[in-house]
């Protein structure tokens, strides 16, 4: 099983760079994107059809903003639309996928970004998604989560650790978070194959040259339960695909 998560900062505009392009390389069987900022109907999803993608959307209900998508060559067995929080699910945010064993669950954090009052948001939405998932790890132990999480989790996520230590995704909360999900059960699967490897990020500002000076964030991640570690075959960041100011993460996943 091969998985890809990739922020695409809107898909009908990735689409006109070249997205639909880069999929007829067959870069994944599961795309899992991110800030979609479109319903299903707007977009050309044939396209994804003619390319053996099933296609399952949860958007914001709010046109143009947020929203999440999976496309997958595999056939869920079952697809479960939001985490059961109202605003959570009216920014469309989570969209849960079950491949045999495994639950694939694709997410879009909030950013903090705009101020007080949305980082006050995503502290809140945090502490939700963690009881979601520790739910759910009861009922289905093998957990795939994917997405823009906005959040650097250590220096070496990010290009200035210094002059980024009071910015939005980089906050002591929100990376003891991240070191929360990762010291109960949960494996961030670039960084175990990677584990010291710097300067390999998946977001850049669009200003002052950023991705072109390697000036970015490691913020997208696959991170799996504690079961799947044995099975973990390859970890990836393809920073030279550009349809975005994100590009895609990928991990390869044996079979049991």
């Amino acid at each position: 099983m091969r998985i890809v998560t990739y922020n695409v900062n809107g898909l009908r505009s990735a689409m006109t760079k070249g997205f639909t392009e880069w999929l007829k390389s067959d870069p994944a069987d599961i795309i899992c994107l991110q800030e979609v900022k479109a319903h299903r109907e707007n977009v050309d999803f044939q396209q994804f059809e003619q390319l053996g993608y099933h296609d399952y959307w949860h958007p914001a209900q709010k046109k143009g903003y947020s929203g999440v998508a999976i496309l997958s060559k595999f056939k869920p067995d079952n697809v479960q639309y939001g985490n059961g929080y109202m605003q959570s699910d009216a920014e469309g945010r989570v969209i849960r996928a079950d491949y045999g064993d495994i639950t694939l669950i694709n997410a879009y954090f909030p950013s903090g970004t705009t101020g007080e009052e949305r980082q006050t948001y995503k502290y809140q939405w945090l502490d939700e998604f963690y009881d979601y998932l520790q739910r759910l790890r009861q009922e289905r132990p093998n957990l795939v989560v994917v997405g823009d999480y906005n959040i650097a989790h250590t220096p070496i996520d990010i290009h200035n650790p210094v002059a980024n230590k009071d910015s939005s995704g980089f906050l002591p909360q929100e990376r003891a978070w991240m070191t929360k999900l990762l010291s109960n059960g949960f494996v961030d699967s670039f960084r175990n194959f990677h584990p010291t490897l710097a300067d390999q990020y998946s977001w850049w500002s669009f200003r002052a040259n950023a991705r072109g000076n390697n000036k970015g964030w490691r913020i997208d991640y696959i991170t799996v339960t504690e079961p799947l570690r044995p099975r973990l075959a390859e970890g990836a960041i393809w920073p030279d695909v550009k349809h975005s100011d994100h590009c895609p993460v990928y991990l390869k996943l044996n079979n049991a």
